[in-house]
């Protein structure tokens, strides 16, 4: 589904302040694969998801979508296909807009301009069923403002509405963090059941490592813009969080920088 070669990204290219971010980076992500990827702060983690989005143009390499090549393409038209969830809860949802009107500008993303009623009857029968599912009650607030919301109920809304126009990659940047426990739990659950039901294709940046093993099927490590390691199947089932600290000092000769690194 995914398929990234030799992907670079320097910033102030040519100036004192010049920093390799990310250093002829190679992935391949099958479909339905669920990546978790971890690393130390300045990894090019972050960096990574907004070259594959298109929020950054690349300075060299290829990224494949799909069996399409969407290096050059602006980020407007790789969002029709590219589903993202921040780490602000601010950023995925219109403030002053409602949940329906929020969930109707998601829809549309795919679908032709024109001139039509923003939300018909059809659209929010669809949207208290798709809103049910998050056992959050959100069905029942059509008409509420987004602004109203908690972070994890608004959360919740913006993974939503990531997935509703069903696309080929969803990437997850940190979506848990700026969350209290509680609510960070329910997200992971929620983030779990949708991708595994969807079989959708995700990419998902933590600083918890503990959750990097627990979710999905594949963690891979960053540092300094390059993947140090790549981990699946058995061998990851197997591996605890002191593995992981262990294996990054056998890949860099150096005790991995955890200050922001949570380990549970």
């Amino acid at each position: 589904m995914l398929k990234i070669t030799d992907l670079t990204k320097v910033f102030a290219k040519g100036t004192v302040n010049e920093r390799l971010a990310i250093d002829k980076l190679t992935l391949n992500v099958p479909q339905g694969q669920f990546v978790s990827i971890i690393g130390e702060n300045g990894a090019g983690k972050s960096t990574l998801l907004n070259l594959i989005s298109g929020f950054y143009p690349s300075d060299s390499g290829k990224v494949i979508l799909a069996d399409k090549d969407i290096t050059k393409q602006k980020e407007y038209k790789r969002s029709r296909r590219i589903g993202r969830v921040f780490q602000d809860p601010l950023k995925g949802t219109a403030f002053d807009m409602t949940i329906e009107e929020n969930l109707a500008l998601a829809i549309s993303k795919n679908k032709p301009l024109g001139f039509s009623l923003g939300v018909s009857k059809k659209d929010e029968n669809y949207f208290k069923e798709e809103l049910s599912q998050l056992n959050l009650g959100l069905e029942n607030r059509l008409k509420h403002k987004v602004g109203l919301l908690s972070g994890g109920q608004r959360q919740a809304l913006t993974l939503l509405m990531a997935i509703l126009s069903k696309p080929d990659l969803l990437l997850l940047d940190e979506h848990t963090a700026a969350l209290d426990p509680g609510s960070a739990e329910n997200i992971i659950n929620l983030t779990s059941r949708i991708v595994e039901e969807a079989n959708l294709t995700t990419l998902m940046v933590t600083h918890n490592m503990k959750q990097a093993l627990n979710l999905g099927s594949r963690t891979i490590m960053m540092s300094e813009g390059k993947i140090v390691f790549d981990v699946s199947g058995e061998e990851r089932s197997k591996l605890g969080v002191a593995d992981l600290i262990r294996l990054f000092a056998e890949k860099k000769g150096k005790e991995l920088d955890s200050d922001k690194m949570l380990l549970g």
